[in-house]
């Protein structure tokens, strides 16, 4: 690199770490480029609220060019990162394209784990992306429409919603469910006795939300008890086919809608690094987030598995996959680049941990701020402002705030949740203008 040209430095993900790392670079002597396969961020703490019809997908998606158009030395381009070369400092494209760099960021977040355990990635749900929440209300809102079709299938356990794992994102997707149900298909479905849907989560431990205390544990699990959800703790899944959720103990549960929230695993590209990695296929990284004896490579977020953090990956160190910590593990990636620029020594990533907190529902919110916060807990219309106000601040974009506000607004004056709309990709043979085609020729 000769003294006229600037240094590259490459982003990985558009997530909140990939996302923080560009913003923090402002104004600094770099020339960034930020690298993802959508062309959006995502807000996954709500995806939620769109599987439940509470949100839609552009409430919590923002375009990734607008969220840099005053980053003056940043641009995106839309692409799939299939390969990192590590000796030639570049990154491979799917599309044959290459992206020199002389920093790498890599922070493309992590995908949901399936455990090895049968039939989950053929027939479960998650919730990773905005197309999978959406797919998800559609499924569930076409599960619906069957039942008003043939009743029956609702004794076979068509209206069934199977929820594995009892972290916040499996028990708010419960609690929202509920309210969908009671609140929304009700109304949609006079025909049929919505009260017999049921809302089943299982949880292979013996306690709903393992991180929080056990106070804000026996509350979770009391309210959803009755809000009507099954909550069945202990039970291990150890297969899955198309209707059945098969536990460890032998028993069979019936299912029309089966929500996988059991874990997650680092993003594959992870391989792409050529190094050893460790639990969940999470990056071993220097204190200070950069990749040992890789000078210009850090990795931020759901990847990195950093030394010297808390005990809270199996013994490993390595910090929890949530947003607050690849916001500031962002922050601090961009401050180690800034620091080599400047021939400073980088310094050890230490995260400010600020709390936890979840809902149940409609005014069953629960918070738990840290001891360096004053170690407040906060349970039902408390937690849920809280709740409500905390994401609020942190949702990208104006407009997305505004609309959310709005929606949960309405929501609340009306019990109503707006967002009922089965969308699927488009088939073009069933769009193309004229009459239909006789029965029996669809598709041929």
């Amino acid at each position: 690199m000769t003294a006229t040209e600037r240094t590259r430095v490459v982003v990985v993900g558009a997530g909140f770490a990939g996302l923080n790392v560009v913003a923090s670079l402002r104004g600094a002597p770099v020339d960034v480029t930020l690298v993802d396969q959508r062309n959006y961020h995502t807000f996954q703490p709500l995806l939620y609220q769109v599987a439940t019809a509470a949100l839609d997908a552009g409430d919590v998606a923002h375009q990734v060019r607008d969220v840099l158009r005053t980053n003056l030395n940043a641009r995106f381009v839309l692409g799939r990162v299939v390969g990192i070369d590590l000796d030639a400092r570049h990154v491979a494209l799917a599309d044959g394209d290459q992206l020199p760099y002389d920093h790498l960021v890599v922070a493309p977040g992590a995908v949901y784990h399936d455990f090895g355990i049968p039939g989950v990635r053929e027939h479960a749900y998650v919730l990773k992306s905005a197309a999978e929440a959406l797919a998800l209300r559609a499924h569930v809102l076409k599960r619906f429409e069957e039942a008003a079709r043939d009743p029956d299938a609702v004794d076979a356990g068509l209206l069934n919603v199977v929820i594995v794992g009892a972290g916040p994102t499996g028990v708010e997707m419960a609690g929202a469910l509920v309210e969908l149900f009671e609140h929304g298909m009700r109304s949609d479905f006079p025909e049929l006795d919505v009260g017999r849907a049921r809302v089943i989560l299982l949880e292979a431990l013996d306690t709903v939300m393992p991180p929080y205390t056990e106070a804000t544990r026996a509350y979770v699990g009391k309210v959803l008890r009755a809000r009507g959800v099954d909550v069945r703790l202990g039970a291990v899944v150890e297969e899955v086919t198309e209707d059945r959720v098969r536990l460890k103990d032998g028993s069979e549960i019936a299912y029309g809608t089966l929500v996988w929230a059991a874990g997650v695993r680092a993003h594959p590209l992870a391989e792409a690094l050529g190094v050893e990695l460790g639990r969940s296929g999470r990056v071993p990284v220097a204190d200070d987030l950069s990749l040992p004896e890789r000078p210009g490579v850090w990795i931020a977020g759901d990847l990195a598995g950093p030394v010297g953090a808390p005990p809270l990956d199996g013994g490993e160190g390595a910090y929890p996959q949530v947003a607050q910590v690849a916001i500031q593990q962002g922050k601090h990636v961009a401050y180690g680049i800034r620091a080599h620029l400047a021939g400073h020594p980088s310094r050890p990533f230490r995260y400010a941990d600020r709390g936890q907190m979840a809902i149940v529902g409609r005014s069953a919110g629960v918070a738990e701020l840290s001891p360096a916060w004053g170690g407040f807990r906060f349970t039902g219309l408390l937690g849920w402002l809280a709740w409500l106000f905390v994401h609020l601040i942190y949702l990208p974009g104006h407009q997305n705030r505004l609309r959310a506000f709005l929606g949960w607004a309405w929501e609340w004056v009306t019990y109503d949740r707006h967002a009922r709309l089965i969308l699927e990709p488009i088939d073009r043979d069933l769009d193309r203008a004229g009459p239909p085609p006789p029965r029996g020729t669809l598709g041929a």
